[in-house]
């Protein structure tokens, strides 16, 4: 039956906007939204006073207020925060009031006023919380911290099984939270770098528990069954990359580069793909076929044997598995421990020993699959199907994207870095830049999903200036942001360190820089190429060089991005800034430092390093 105003309570724009909706919905979506709407109904409060009680018993009564939900998120790469966003939208969706920050925004004060209290955060380097948590960290850890008595907690880790220190973080926070009276809302979940389906369970576990304390309490506002959730999903994500042909695969390196440097670029149209300079592009590479044949002949399988290849009861057959499903380049603690289980090799399981976990870490340094079959044989003929399930998935791997979508939004620029080295008697090879640099041409495609990094985000404040340091392929998310510049006509200050190995072989984008000078979108470049002179000279050395003027922009409110390796050059770049303001704003060490947290706490000061 077609609304009218005549026949319902709604005006002539309503009407004609539910007679467009409703016959285009499915009878699920009509199901949760009586749902949605009968809870709406339910939760609102009413005040009734002075009702007889026969009157009363029709009328909606006050309703106890649901626990509110804080989610705090500690995030390095961007994916902590986009967890944390998606579980604040499903609560919000089950009408649950939330409040989600990143740690170091959170009012520590504020700590014991949160009743119910999500924590999701990755763990960076050995074992040290994300640049964003590390007040919020040190705080819980302190004697300030106050008691949590009342107070439920889960923790969602975010890691990589080949660090040692897997998931410290969330490890650290899980345990501290216990000690400070807190009760755990549901147990913690640490997730390796394959984070989707152990991410999926912990919110469903967490929807689960809500939902109880929600029955256990009827007066309360009602959640709603979770398979009414509506689910919205982009068309392309993580979970379904989408083909990207490739468009051009270049060579920037020059003759005689010590290096081999690609430029691929690569097209998303009809990908409905967008992303701003800082993003990255997220390729699921493909193993090399030499090695997954070696494994397999070693091994002595089929390889067209079907095995499954993940928990949903997928399968392929093994040779496509080990192409595209699993890792087989590195090893990691878990893997050798289970492969102790499984391969039944007294060798193996002497390793394995507590006191030999120095020469275990040695041993993990640069092996692979094949090198651990190898030097461990199974005492047994090890079926495809079982040993498939000790190894996890291949990571998707991440490149800052390098150019700018305003200026080409059908298009996603890469500047790739091959990696090739010796290592243990045998070359060794790097899963997606040697892919991309040997096995990939124009006319292929590559599964790839858009990265958001909000940690490495430029200022949209035109007055304020931009100092950016990237050595190498760390140049690649400034070319995609002075491209974006170029396209905006935007006026501001912009200051670039490059760095590589020789001038001639080795300077990057170099007329794009120079044509950037030219016009005014680039205002400073300073270069350092460290194998052109007797005393090697990195970037770090040219803003030293320069140190008056950088203090000077930093004073007038100038950011920072720092992006490039994380062990070296980062590090050098972060003693650097201290060093500067210690000379040139006479400031004491711990003056220095606190100006530089400031900056960071302000996103002045943002790196993405790897």
């Amino acid at each position: 039956m077609q609304l009218q105003v005549t026949n319902s309570p709604f005006n002539q724009e309503q009407t004609e906007l539910l007679n467009r909706l409703l016959p285009t919905l499915t009878e699920a979506q009509k199901h949760w939204l009586s749902g949605y709407l009968a809870a709406s109904q339910t939760s609102t409060n009413t005040v009734v006073q002075n009702v007889p009680d026969a009157e009363a018993s029709t009328q909606s009564v006050g309703q106890v207020a649901s626990r509110e939900v804080t989610i705090l998120f500690g995030s390095e790469t961007g994916n902590g925060q986009a967890l944390a966003e998606e579980m604040s939208q499903k609560l919000e969706e089950q009408q649950l009031k939330v409040t989600v920050s990143a740690m170091d925004d959170f009012k520590p004060k504020a700590l014991k006023k949160v009743e119910d209290l999500l924590i999701i955060t990755a763990t960076h380097g050995e074992g040290d919380p994300p640049d964003n948590a590390i007040s919020f960290y040190e705080f819980i850890n302190s004697r300030k911290a106050p008691k949590l008595e009342g107070q439920r907690f889960s923790v969602l880790s975010l890691g990589d099984q080949s660090y040692e220190f897997f998931c410290q973080t969330g490890k650290d926070l899980d345990k501290r939270l216990e000690e400070l009276g807190g009760e755990r809302l549901y147990p913690r979940v640490d997730c390796d770098v394959d984070f989707d389906e152990p991410a999926a369970e912990w919110v469903e576990g967490i929807l689960n528990t809500l939902r109880e304390t929600q029955e256990d309490h009827p007066a309360g506002n009602q959640m709603l069954p979770i398979d009414g959730e509506p689910t919205e999903q982009p068309a392309y994500s993580r979970t379904n990359p989408f083909k990207a042909e490739i468009l051009e695969n270049l060579t920037l390196s020059g003759r005689g580069s010590n290096k081999e440097t690609r430029h691929l670029e690569l097209s998303l149209e009809g990908s409905n793909l967008e992303f701003e300079p800082g993003d990255s592009l997220g390729i699921f590479p493909e193993n090399d076929p030499s090695l997954v044949d070696q494994l397999i002949n070693e091994m002595n399988w089929n390889p067209e044997e079907t095995v499954p290849v993940n928990k949903k009861g997928d399968v392929n057959s093994l040779r496509e598995a080990l192409l595209h499903n699993f890792e087989i380049t590195r090893l990691t603690k878990p893997l050798l421990e289970q492969s102790a289980q499984l391969f039944d090799n007294d060798k193996l399981s002497e390793l394995m020993k507590p006191e030999r976990e120095d020469e275990r870490k040695d041993y993990l340094d640069g092996r692979d699959l094949l090198d651990l079959i190898q030097d461990f044989p199974p005492h047994r003929e090890l079926p495809a199907s079982e040993f498939v399930q000790i190894l996890r998935k291949i990571p998707a791997r991440l490149y800052s994207i390098a150019n700018s979508y305003k200026a080409n939004p059908d298009e996603a620029h890469l500047t790739i870095g091959t990696v090739r080295y010796e290592a243990h008697g045998r070359d060794r090879a790097g899963v997606c830049s040697v892919q991309c640099a040997e096995r990939t041409e124009p006319g292929d495609l590559l599964p790839v999903y858009i990265h958001r990094n909000p940690n490495f985000k430029f200022p949209t404040d035109p007055h304020s200036p931009v100092i950016m340091i990237g050595p190498g392929t760390g140049v690649a998310p400034f070319r995609s942001y002075l491209e974006d510049l170029e396209e905006e006509g935007t006026e501001r200050k912009t200051w670039l360190f490059f760095g590589e190995q020789h001038f001639s072989t080795d300077f990057l984008y170099q007329v794009e820089w120079q044509k950037w000078l030219k016009e005014g979108v680039l205002t400073k470049m300073d270069v350092a190429f460290s194998r052109d002179t007797d005393e090697k000279v990195y970037v770090q050395h040219r803003m030293l060089e320069q140190s008056r003027d950088l203090y000077q922009w930093l004073e007038e409110g100038a950011s920072v991005y720092v992006c490039g390796d994380e062990k070296n050059m980062a590090n050098d770049v972060h003693h650097t800034l201290l060093t500067i303001l210690e000379e040139e704003g006479a400031m004491t060490q711990e003056q220095a430092e606190n100006y530089l947290t400031d900056m960071r706490k302000q996103k002045r000061y943002q790196r993405d390093v790897y």
